[in-house]
Formats: C-alpha cells, sequence, structure tokens
C-alpha cells in the first residue's frame, strides 16, 4: 500500500513539472515580453547620426533661419478627410451583400509628397518579442493623423525588419514588402537579399507578412492555400477573414484596405484572392497582405474608424504604420 502511494506521488509529480514545463514555454513564446531595444526613439537616433554628415555653422544658420510663416500649412479636415500641402488622405466605408454574406470594409486612399512621411512606429517605443499595445494607443503617442496596423513582427523572430531607415532585424524568411524613399513599393524574396542592401537601395520601411496579394497588376497563383505561420497558437490566413493590406497605385499614392470580419450580419471578412481583387478594381499594381484578424485597425483624426471583429475593440499589436505632419 505505502508504495502504491509513492509510486502515484511520483506520478502526480512528474505530471505537475510536465504541465509546469509547458505553461512556462506557452507564456514565454506569447506573453513575456523580451525587450531587445528598451529605447527606439534613442536607439534610432543614433542609428541615424551615425549615417548622417554633420552640418556646417553656415548651413546650420541657414536652417534655423527658415521663415515659419512661408512653411506653414492649410489644412482641410473632417471625420473621412484630410488634405494639407503634403498629404492627402480620404476615408471610405464600404458594404456589400447581405445578411450571412454581408462585407465591410475601409478604404484609405492617400497621396504623399514626401515618401517619408509613412512611418512605422513600435508598442511602448520598444522593440522585441511579445511586446503589444493597441493601435490607437500607438498612433496617439506618435501623434499620427492616419494609421493601421503593422505586420506584428512581435509575434516571430525572423524577418527582415526595417523600420524608418533604421535595422532592426536581419533574418530572411519569407516574401516582404519594401517601402522606398522614392515613393515606390516592391514585393520582394527576403531569402535573395538582405537589411543592408536594401538600405543601401533607399528602403525606408519593411514588413514581414504576407502573401503578395498583387505583383505587376495580377494575381499571384497559389495564394488560396499560403501560409505564414504555421506554428502552434497562430491563426490560419486562410478563408474569410478581416484582413489589413496596402497596395500602390502610383509613386506615393498608396491604398490602404482594413477588412472587418468573423461578425454575422456585419462583415464575414473575405478570402485572400477576394482581397487581391479589391486592390485589383482600385488599380492598385502592387499589393501585399499584413497581420489581420482581431489585430485589424483603421485609426484616422483620433478616432478608431473601423469596428474590430463587431466589438469595437481592438487587440493589442506590436507595430504601426502611420502617417503625421
Amino acid at each position: 500500500m505505502h508504495t502504491q502511494k509513492c509510486t502515484g506521488l511520483k506520478i502526480a509529480s512528474i505530471v505537475a513539472l510536465f504541465l509546469g514545463i509547458i505553461s512556462y514555454l506557452l507564456a514565454d513564446r506569447y506573453l513575456i515580453q523580451h525587450v531587445e531595444i528598451a529605447d527606439v526613439s534613442a536607439y534610432a537616433g543614433a542609428a541615424s547620426a551615425a549615417t548622417l554628415s554633420v552640418n556646417t555653422a553656415d548651413e546650420t544658420a541657414s536652417l534655423n533661419s527658415t521663415d515659419d510663416s512661408s512653411t506653414a500649412q492649410i489644412v482641410h479636415a473632417d471625420d473621412w478627410n484630410y488634405v494639407s500641402d503634403s498629404v492627402s488622405i480620404s476615408i471610405q466605408k464600404i458594404t456589400t451583400g447581405s445578411g450571412s454574406n454581408t462585407v465591410t470594409y475601409f478604404v484609405a486612399d492617400v497621396i504623399l509628397d514626401d515618401a517619408a512621411s509613412l512611418q512605422s512606429a513600435f508598442a511602448n517605443d520598444q522593440f522585441g518579442r511579445n511586446i503589444i499595445e493597441k493601435t490607437s494607443v500607438i498612433a496617439a503617442e506618435n501623434n499620427a493623423i492616419f494609421a493601421i496596423n503593422g505586420d506584428y513582427y512581435g509575434f516571430r523572430d525572423d524577418g527582415i525588419i526595417i523600420r524608418n531607415g533604421v535595422i532592426y532585424r536581419d533574418q530572411p524568411a519569407r516574401t516582404g514588402l519594401a517601402f522606398f524613399l522614392d515613393g515606390s513599393m516592391a514585393i520582394y524574396d527576403e531569402t535573395e537579399t538582405s537589411a543592408e542592401k536594401l538600405l543601401a537601395e533607399g528602403v525606408w520601411n519593411t514588413l514581414s507578412f504576407g502573401p503578395a496579394l498583387l505583383i505587376d497588376s495580377a494575381i499571384p497563383t497559389g495564394i488560396a492555400s499560403v501560409e505564414v505561420d504555421t506554428n502552434f497558437g497562430n491563426h490560419s490566413i486562410q478563408g474569410n477573414q478581416p484582413r489589413t493590406g496596402v497596395g500602390i497605385v502610383d509613386k506615393n499614392h498608396f491604398v490602404f484596405i482594413v477588412v472587418d470580419g468573423r461578425s454575422k450580419g456585419y462583415s464575414r471578412g473575405v478570402t485572400l484572392i477576394e482581397f487581391a481583387e479589391i486592390f485589383q478594381s482600385l488599380g492598385c499594381t502592387e499589393a501585399y497582405n499584413i497581420d489581420g484578424g482581431g489585430s485589424s485597425t483603421m485609426y484616422f483624426m483620433g478616432r478608431l474608424v473601423n469596428n474590430p471583429l463587431g466589438r469595437n475593440q481592438e487587440r493589442g499589436t506590436s507595430d504601426i504604420l502611420f502617417i503625421a505632419e
């Protein structure tokens, strides 16, 4: 009898230890923050300073003597539009279908004077895994006029991550998206290049998610079966889903789309092919899918534009793309 009790206690201890290890590994993977850069603003400032030439005294004096009245902008804005001398943003809410087949999505048509106006920001101004904030919070902290969720880089530890001209990660893994300082946008194979090479070619920001939705105005074959992350805990990107994506019409002319989903009678979401077809119908030549599901969020002029999962509740994300004057 005593031997049976000891055996039972040993088995219980082993099971408890095993469950404890599994719990820790899951928490470490999905909950525990792993901060690699604690102050991104300082890190980016130092990195930028290292690549810039120092102004001469005369040049500095010239820059400091700029007449403020000559740079003041006239802004026209309402709940759906923003127009200044350097930025034009127009947002439309579109609903198609009915009943269980209803789809609701938001299209932001954006024209920039300067490609560097399209910026990225990290949650908590930190870089690493499992660091999250709501899109609207990150946007407000960066004085954004407009923002969407990014690629949720913090869910994984690979990919090429360049943000605002600074390299944060160089672990090629998938089909990526690059925004260039000349206003162009390109879909590329991360495994065929490097972060340093991209930076030298004028890349300003990269996203690492996918798949590509349009290449040379055409929908790539096989996107209906592409999976980005197949690890435990990740939701499939196939089927009807809430989605966020970006397309380009011409240099410095971008289209950002957020599709709501998983909400019967409001929006079922869309397939990847349907998503690609929306960009195609808007005249985009290239388009790219980024993080979706509960992360899909569009922010404009201090408010949440879309209705995530039909609940008006944002899910935390690790990064955003945004525009600020």
